[in-house]
């Protein structure tokens, strides 16, 4: 910014008095005034004009950034998911053989490998809670003072 003394402003105030003349003086200062007035308003508006536009691109770079971490949230999730159907495929598989061996029939034989598994059986095992069926424990002897039976 320029910087204009006190001795500096009161020399421009001389020569602009002695150029212009005490009656044209107020209506040039005037004037003066107002152009300063309308550019100072019109670099302030370019001002806020540029600090709004930066601040529309500061937020779609964080829409593109929180869009790129969804999808590999998602690919992760998918992955994830693919994961757990294979091992649970392999424990369907697991099970099935483990039933079969145990029913006496051959494991290996071809059987309804997409049917639906009745988990009525195991699902009454998982909730039967193995404190339920636990016995009481014993509770301890009341305890009698010292000194007295």
């Amino acid at each position: 910014m320029i910087e204009i003394s006190f001795g500096k402003l009161l020399l421009l105030a001389v020569i602009a008095l002695i150029v212009l003349g005490p009656e044209k003086l107020p209506v040039a200062a005037r004037t003066a005034g107002t152009l300063l007035r309308r550019l100072r308003s019109g670099w302030d508006s370019v001002r806020a004009e540029v600090e709004r536009e930066l601040q529309v691109e500061e937020i779609r770079k964080a829409a593109r950034e929180a869009a790129a971490q969804a999808e590999a949230a998602q690919a992760h999730l998918n992955s994830v998911q693919a994961q757990l159907n294979e091992a649970a495929r392999k424990v369907d598989t697991a099970v099935r053989a483990d039933v079969s061996t145990l029913a006496g029939a051959d494991p290996a034989a071809p059987g309804p490998s997409d049917a639906p598994v009745d988990a009525a059986p195991f699902d009454e095992l998982m909730d039967a809670s193995p404190a339920a069926n636990a016995p009481a424990p014993a509770t301890p002897p009341d305890e009698v003072p010292r000194g007295q039976s």
